[in-house]
């Protein structure tokens, strides 16, 4: 395990990393998740092993600090990352990010692109969750929530899940749902169409990202991994693995 500071109060961020070859991968985890449980399969197979991997937990999940006082927008979300990767010395990262985790990785090549050499965005959210008022964690206020509002979410979103979800900061876990419900600014679809670098869109069977014909006219990768639903890399971890071997060196899709 690796942990570097990335907060003015001095809380850490944390990463398990495996030695290798450089340009370094970087993997980043969903909303109420954690990167070992969902990529260690993944990166432990054949077809990526060799290259160093870091497996990074965002700030108020898995192993890193809660800072109280953080926001845990998209956008600081992101930019506590590239400390991060700073601190490791890492530079020109393909990032492979799932979920939450693709809307930060779209901000983080945006905001610091040195540090990202290409994206490798699974089921990643390239848009805004709907307003607040549903059913989901936003549904409720933070202090709701907090409260007691998280025992109706863990009781709707099932064991596996809450698996890693319970080890989430309650208050991270609700402002980061606010921060994806909010988006980033410019919003991650006009800053993915925008980015000079290598990406691939990966998404299960029927579940292609709208707009895909303008993400493909702009260089971006759409495809589809058979056998899977929303965790790509926990339901077919081979042919999630033969995806990210293969990147960049695909044609653009």
């Amino acid at each position: 395990m690796h942990d570097a500071i990335v907060h003015p109060g001095g809380a850490r961020m944390r990463w398990v990393e495996t030695p290798g070859a450089e340009p370094a991968r970087v993997y980043l985890h969903g909303l109420g998740a954690a990167s070992a449980p969902y990529y260690a399969a993944a990166v432990a197979h054949p077809l990526l092993a060799g290259r160093r991997s870091l497996l990074v937990d965002l700030l108020g999940f898995g192993i890193s600090d809660r800072p109280d006082d953080f926001p845990y927008t998209l956008e600081a979300h992101a930019d506590a990352v590239a400390l991060a990767l700073r601190r490791a010395e890492v530079s020109g990262a393909e990032v492979i990010a799932h979920s939450m985790g693709g809307a930060v990785a779209i901000v983080l090549a945006a905001r610091h692109p040195g540090l990202v050499s290409g994206l490798v965005l699974v089921d990643a959210n390239l848009d805004p969750y709907p307003p607040p008022g549903g059913t989901g964690i936003i549904g409720f206020t933070e202090e709701e929530f907090v409260a007691g509002g998280w025992e109706r979410v863990r009781d709707r979103v099932g064991p596996h899940w809450w698996a890693t979800m319970r080890l989430s900061d309650l208050r991270a876990l609700h402002r980061s749902a606010a921060g994806l419900a909010k988006g980033s600014t410019p919003g991650m679809r006009a800053l993915l169409v925008g980015l000079p670098v290598p990406r691939v869109f990966l998404h299960p069977p029927g579940g292609a990202p709208p707009g895909g014909a303008e993400l493909r006219a702009a260089g971006v990768r759409v495809a589809e991994v058979p056998r899977t639903g929303h965790n790509i890399m926990l339901d077919n971890p081979r042919a999630f693995a033969e995806a990210v071997a293969a990147f960049p060196d695909h044609p653009p899709g």
